[in-house]
């Protein structure tokens, strides 16, 4: 929570949320922003549905759509819709680390 509006993710702890993923995360009513780690060990464990749209900040990795990669890096932007046509999952090689700002719409 902050007094302002300036969010200091330094001051927002670090949530582990499996092998190889952590993030850091601010919520507003149904608005979040999202600071993650993303970590060589880390796989998504199904297809990802939801909407994502975001910036990476540091690294590299790759978004495997529905059987087509595409790779991300350092300064790239990161839009995704959501839905079965959108369906998406994280994918990481060996020594691979990335870590993303993502903006993103909760279900509440």
């Amino acid at each position: 929570m902050t007094d302002s509006h300036k969010i200091i993710f330094d001051n927002i702890e670090w949530i582990n949320a499996g092998t190889g993923v952590r993030y850091k995360a601010y919520v507003h009513g149904n608005q979040r922003l999202r600071i993650v780690e993303f970590s060589e060990g880390f796989e998504e464990p199904g297809w990802c549905l939801r909407g994502h749209a975001g910036m990476v900040l540091e690294g590299s990795f790759g978004i495997d759509f529905n059987g087509k990669t595409e790779r991300y890096s350092k300064g790239d932007l990161i839009f995704i819709s959501g839905g079965e046509a959108d369906k998406h999952r994280s994918i990481l090689g060996k020594g691979e680390k990335a870590i993303l700002l993502l903006f993103e719409i909760t279900d509440g």
